[in-house]
């Protein structure tokens, strides 16, 4: 990341422990394109996201034309959420080896629609993917901001 500590530590956590992330981009002539991330996976260096490439076409094509992206981390619960940004993001069919990932976002994504009673069953539906039909973004943000709605919201996080 580009600076690290820009995300509190609390929100960092946040975001790794596997809450709803909705990824965003937008073409040359600013027009946006937005899509529900299937899993995410965020270390200390760099943020990766999973979107299904039938699904997120637009997304993909203005990702890989300018590197623009924004996520949104979001605990469905609070509604506590942190965007972050970039401008070269990189793209990457994912793997088998990716599978963990999913594995542990899936069960993160049950417990915490469940908070809110979105069944099982649902949330299952909604992350449901052909992995050969995933693709994984990858960036080290270069921006952060609380969308926490509320008085703070839109404040840049430094």
């Amino acid at each position: 990341m580009a600076n690290p500590t820009m995300i509190p530590a609390d929100l960092l956590a946040l975001m790794k422990r596997g809450v709803s992330c909705i990824v965003a981009s937008r073409d040359a002539a600013m027009k946006p394109s937005v899509m529900r991330a299937l899993a995410s996976d965020v270390t200390n260096t760099s943020i990766t996201v999973f979107v299904a490439r039938r699904q997120s076409r637009q997304l993909v094509q203005d990702i890989a034309a300018n590197g623009h992206i924004a996520v949104v981390f979001s605990h469905p619960a609070s509604h506590r959420t942190v965007q972050v940004k970039a401008t070269r993001a990189s793209l990457r069919n994912a793997t088998q080896q990716d599978k963990p990932l999913f594995e542990r976002y899936l069960a993160s994504m049950e417990h915490e629609l469940a908070q809110i009673h979105i069944p099982v069953p649902l949330t299952r539906a909604m992350l449901a993917h052909c992995i050969d039909d995933v693709v994984a973004i990858t960036f080290e943000p270069e921006q952060a901001f609380d969308q926490t709605p509320g008085p703070q919201a839109g404040v840049a996080l430094r």
